[in-house]
C-alpha cells in the first residue's frame, strides 16, 4: 500500500518511457519528438508552493547554463493549464510546465502517489535516462550528467 513512497526513481541507463502530454500554452510535447536534446524532467507537486517555486526559479536562473548543454526542461504536474500559465507567468519561467492529467507520466517514472513526489529525470539525447534523483539537486549536479 506504500510502496509508492518508498520506490525509487528509474534507474540510470534505462531507456526513459515514452509520453505525450499538453503544456501550459496547449501544446502537445512527445518525448521522442526530443530525440537529439537533453531532456530534464522535473515532477514536482505544486504550483506556487515554497519548494516548487524555488526549485523552479533556480532553473530559471542558470537557464543559459542548460541551453549551453543542450537541454529542454519541462516542470511535470497534474494541477491544469490555467494554474501552469499563471505560475510560469508570475515566476517567468523560460520552459513550458506539462498537464500530467491522471498523473499517467508521473506513475511511468515512478513520481506518483498520493502526492507528486519531488524527482529529476535527465534524459539524454538517445532517449537514455542520464540522471535520476529524488528531491532538489543544484543545477551543477543535474547538467554534470548531461550528454
Amino acid at each position: 500500500m506504500l510502496s509508492w513512497l518508498f520506490s525509487d526513481p528509474l534507474p540510470v541507463g534505462t531507456v526513459a518511457p515514452e509520453f505525450t502530454a499538453f503544456d501550459d500554452a496547449g501544446n502537445g510535447v512527445t518525448l521522442s519528438a526530443l530525440r537529439g536534446r537533453n531532456v530534464v524532467l522535473v515532477f514536482y507537486p505544486g504550483d506556487e508552493t515554497p519548494v516548487c517555486r524555488k526549485q523552479l526559479c533556480e532553473i530559471r536562473d542558470n537557464w543559459t547554463l542548460f541551453e549551453a548543454r543542450n537541454a529542454v526542461v519541462y516542470g511535470v504536474n497534474p494541477r491544469g493549464a490555467s494554474s501552469h500559465s499563471a505560475f510560469r507567468s508570475n515566476r517567468k519561467l523560460p520552459f513550458p510546465l506539462l498537464v500530467d492529467a491522471g498523473r499517467k507520466v508521473a506513475n511511468m517514472y515512478r513520481s506518483g502517489g498520493l502526492i507528486i513526489r519531488r524527482t529529476v529525470y535527465l534524459v539524454g539525447p538517445d532517449g537514455v535516462i542520464l540522471y535520476a534523483r529524488r528531491g532538489n539537486p543544484s543545477t551543477a549536479e543535474i547538467l554534470q550528467a548531461a550528454a
